[in-house]
């Protein structure tokens, strides 16, 4: 007996700009992470992922498909890159304890891996600019596939994590004289300045491994 194929809205692919089979799997993705949690698509900041993607990964269009499933978007802050190059994101709801990390099976992307869709990917080729049904059977393959066939669940009880409180406040910085959130204001030579006139990068988030616990300093 054959699966029904997943649908996936029109309004994805137009928000992401291309056919490509890692939006799909976002959007899986975060479709499975609401329905383990037993949440809603989320209106406002009641939600968090934390995607293990990095940089100059094709692979990364998977989190434009997680924000469009889970409402969870980079705008929002909601959604934080944690670097470690895998096709694999936590997914945190404060209403619910612990967490859960899903990951694309490796057993999915090899599967993936040999498609004509990826040949023309090597070559530089820019996936709008692939034949349509290359990229809509490789689209399919991911449709056709059951959650079991995607993904790996794995619950995580003890994760922690506690969401950056949200502040209005805001100064002027005392060298360029642009609005900066206080959060971001430094003192450098007795003056508060932003980060660009204080001349240091911006703190980055930390991560504590072993235990799955994230903290972020300010």
């Amino acid at each position: 007996m054959s699966t029904q194929r997943f649908q996936i809205p029109d309004w994805a692919f137009e928000f992401h700009g291309h056919e490509c089979p890692f939006m799909p799997i976002g959007y899986r993705m975060g479709v499975l992470a609401l329905k383990t949690l037993g949440v809603e698509r989320c209106k406002d900041h009641e939600f968090h992922v934390f995607s293990e993607m990095g940089v100059g990964h094709p692979q990364g269009c998977m989190q434009d498909g997680i924000m469009a499933a889970t409402g969870a978007t980079f705008g929002k802050g909601m959604i934080d890159k944690l670097y470690y190059g895998k096709v694999a994101a936590t997914f945190w709801h404060p209403d619910v304890k612990g967490a859960y990390r899903i990951f694309l099976r490796n057993e999915f992307q090899d599967k993936l891996a040999p498609h004509e869709f990826f040949n023309y990917r090597k070559m530089g080729i820019e996936p709008s600019q692939i034949p349509v049904e290359v990229r809509r059977d490789i689209v399919n393959i991911v449709l056709d596939a059951t959650d079991d066939e995607l993904f790996i669940v794995t619950a995580i009880p003890d994760f922690e994590y506690k969401p950056v409180k949200g502040s209005f406040a805001k100064a002027k910085c005392e060298v360029c004289g642009e609005y900066v959130f206080e959060r971001y204001l430094r003192l450098k030579d007795g003056k508060r300045v932003c980060i660009s006139c204080a001349g240091h990068e911006p703190d980055e988030m930390t991560i504590a491994v072993p235990n799955a616990r994230l903290s972020h300093k300010h």
